[in-house]
């Protein structure tokens, strides 16, 4: 992927300039609001910091908050450019910390040229941050100032140039020695590169069961041997007895692995062509490696190799590391970050890289598919599961080492790290504790539908619904053979086996989409259509809910479903919802698929099937019946539609909360218009079950919302109906299956 200069500065200079903004995280909407985020409420959190310092972080953003510090002497490829032009690299590493773990940075860049001015800047810093990443520091000063702030600070300090490398690579060469079958113990490691990140990495490596007497380095001046001139004490360590080789293409003859933290062009095919049997090679200079991969897989077929660069198989990549590194320390409230913790951290990796790849991650790649082997040997960053095994691998190892000041139940901080990047995770979380005791029984007609089946997987790992899939077992099971998905768990029924085959073509002639058909052609149809098949064994009780329309079109799908299903009673029209996650609230959308223009009582209809939605997802419902008129302010027949929908509505349900008909913006910011709003309407909190006078505008504002907001989304929901039926959008993912078994399976629940 070419990016051209033109192309990097527009992208930093356009809008509001560079990549990282700050934004509040309370309301600052009023008067009252101003006075507790500052004077007089202030003072509170204050006081109460002063009598218990260790609350700063309960009430202040500390806690959560990491310092990314460099002086710009050694920034990405580019040398000793400063710490004014290393800013846009530190606000790179901002927007990593908060994209991929939620974690809060300041770029600090301060020109201190010496270890001592360094570290005597940062070290009072200490009040501020919960943590400390130290970036594009040269070597050696780099090793005394990370080993002094760790001596002197209570904080994690944390120089990603040395570990990052260390603990990306290390997760990538354990899974390829375990390929080889080769033990890491004798294995003979070269490194060319004796910086920051070769020497950190060389330590490291030996936690991981490299022998120190086997791992050599070379740096631009030859291999480094005991007696050689100009070593500083960090090099020493590694200075083995003097055998005569005293070159690179001496060390790497007969080598294992083969490490670059150099300069491009460093290795030569002939270098590669002396290792030993199955080479392990990370050519992990950029922009250009090392080697590059077609030069050394043309010399060896039984390498496997790895880079620095996102277009070649097996990046190692060091977001993958100090975003979790750091999630997990600031979780515990460590002191420090461990060679345990890093040591956590990489096991963690190599063994997420051997689970089955979500297809989430292959969308985030164009489609390509990755699995466990020679070209896959660490995760994804994309990879939404990293944040998960890796932050809760090392808030572990902190609290095994004795350095967290805060214990986590493990259990409960392996759910909230699933939600922090997933706000929608809630209701899934929420949904599968409510269903567990009993499992609701859900079919799955599409068994062939590759997110289907990614989503299967997921489900019955998660035991969020016993599954049944509709389809002959050998095709199905090779299918999710291919997708690297593990069906163990999950049922696959062929349907013309399934018992009782006349009673499902029974009730399907007695359907209004089968009336007239003779009971032979009725079994033909439903086994012709897994749908009608699904959806008799719904009407059967043989199952509690179906999820369906990932082959079809959606309006094709609700037409079967509406006519086969049917409403609940009291119910008119089934309606479509739309759930949308944002930062601060939840706000549920209808009718947004099926009816174009509803009638007064259709709106209440939806307005009340809505609302028993939120509440079985533990949102306390306020109804908003939106309308471009507020309380009577017009006449036309739009707006008294509205108007007579809240009056049937507060008629059937009268305690629930309902504003209306009202314009949107009144109705979620009420309080920016609380002198415009009459005193009988008035609402103590803002509505977030919103019902719209039509399909148009329902539709539109959910998409427009989803498309400008960081919002998440579920749905569409299907809302009335007899039965529990989840369907399926076009383009839907494995992830949005999930989330809709797990609450159509609630609402299965909530119907019995």
């Amino acid at each position: 992927m070419m990016i051209t200069r033109d192309e990097a500065l527009a992208y930093h200079r356009e809008g509001r300039p560079g990549k990282i903004e700050i934004r509040c995280t309370k309301p600052t909407s009023t008067q009252r609001d101003l006075s507790l985020a500052y004077t007089p409420g202030v003072a509170e959190p204050c006081l109460a910091i002063a009598e218990d310092p260790a609350r700063v972080d309960e009430y202040t953003a500390r806690g959560n908050l990491v310092a990314v510090i460099s002086n710009g002497t050694a920034v990405l490829g580019l040398g000793n450019i400063g710490p004014r032009a290393g800013k846009p690299v530190m606000e790179g590493k901002a927007v990593l910390f908060k994209r991929f773990a939620d974690v809060d940075v300041f770029d600090i860049e301060i020109d201190a040229t010496t270890p001592e001015d360094f570290i005597d800047t940062v070290r009072r810093l200490e009040p501020t941050f919960g943590g400390i990443n130290l970036e594009d520091v040269r070597a050696p000063e780099c090793f005394v100032i990370e080993e002094t702030l760790e001596r002197e600070m209570e904080i994690p300090v944390f120089h990603d140039d040395q570990h990052g490398t260390a603990i990306i690579s290390g997760a990538a060469m354990l899974n390829a020695c375990e390929l080889v079958g080769k033990d890491p113990s004798e294995c003979r490691l070269v490194i060319n590169g004796a910086g920051a990140a070769a020497l950190s990495g060389a330590t490291l490596y030996e936690a991981f069961g490299f022998r120190h007497e086997n791992i050599h380095l070379c740096d631009s001046r030859g291999a480094i041997y005991a007696g050689r001139d100009r070593l500083n004490p960090y090099k020493e360590r590694y200075a083995h007895p003097d055998d005569g080789r005293h070159t690179l293409a001496d060390l790497v003859e007969d080598a294992d692995l083969l490490l670059g933290l150099s300069v491009g062009g460093a290795f030569t095919p002939e270098m590669i062509r002396s290792m030993a049997r199955d080479p392990i090679v990370f050519a992990m200079a950029n922009p250009t490696p090392e080697i590059m991969p077609d030069v050394a897989h043309g010399v060896r077929d039984d390498l496997i190799m790895g880079t620095g660069r996102s277009d070649f198989p097996n990046q190692v990549n060091n977001v993958l590391g100090f975003p979790f590194i750091f999630r997990g320390a600031l979780d515990t409230r460590a002191r420090e970050i461990t060679t345990g913790m890093k040591v956590a951290a990489t096991r963690a990796l190599a063994a997420l890289a051997r689970e089955a790849v979500p297809e989430v991650v292959s969308r985030a790649y164009g489609g390509e598919r990755f699995s466990f082997g020679r070209d896959y040997l660490i995760p994804k960053p994309f990879d939404p599961r990293v944040l998960v095994w890796e932050a809760h691998a090392v808030a572990e190892a902190a609290m095994l080492e004795g350095v967290a000041r805060r214990p986590l139940d493990l259990d409960a901080y392996r759910e909230e790290l699933a939600q922090r990047l997933d706000t929608t995770r809630t209701f899934v979380s929420l949904a599968t504790r409510k269903v567990q005791a009993h499992l609701p029984r859900v079919v799955f007609p599409e068994a062939l539908n590759e997110k289907v089946l990614s989503a299967v997987g997921t489900i019955v790992n998660e035991k969020i619904a016993d599954v049944e899939l509709l389809g002959n077992p050998d095709t199905v099971r090779a299918r999710a053979r291919a997708l690297g998905v593990d069906l163990a768990g999950a049922r696959i029924s062929e349907p013309r086996m399934l018992a009782g085959l006349d009673e499902l073509a029974a009730l399907y002639r007695a359907n209004s989409l089968g009336q007239g058909l003779e009971l032979g052609s009725a079994r033909d149809e439903i086994l012709a259509h897994p749908l009608l098949c699904a959806l008799a064994l719904l009407e059967s009780g043989r199952c509690d809910a179906i999820m369906a329309g990932a082959d079809m079109s959606y309006p094709q799908a609700a037409r079967k479903v509406l006519r086969f299903v049917g409403t609940a009673p009291g119910y008119q029209r089934a309606a479509g919802m739309h759930l949308v996650r944002l930062r601060d609230r939840t706000l549920f959308f209808a009718d947004t698929t099926l009816n174009v223009s509803p009638d007064a009582e259709t709106l209440a209809g939806i307005a009340l099937a809505a609302a028993q939605a939120a509440r079985r997802l533990e949102v306390e419902p306020v109804v908003g019946m939106l309308s471009f008129a507020n309380f009577g302010e017009s006449d036309h027949p739009e707006a008294r539609k509205v108007a007579d929908a809240v009056r049937i509505l507060r008629t059937r349900a009268p305690e629930l909360p309902v504003i209306g008909e009202i314009q949107a913006d009144w109705a979620v910011s009420p309080e920016e218009f609380a002198d415009l709003i009459p005193h009988e309407h008035a609402l103590p909190r803002p509505a977030n079950v919103l019902i719209f006078p039509n399909l148009s505008a329902a539709n539109a504002a959910f998409r427009l919302v989803r498309a400008i907001s960081e919002g998440e989304v579920i749905g569409p929901l299907l809302l009335g109906l007899r039965r529990s039926v989840g369907l399926l959008p076009r383009g839907v993912t494995a992830r949005e299956i999930v989330q809709m078994t797990a609450i159509v399976g609630l609402d299965s629940q909530a119907a019995h």
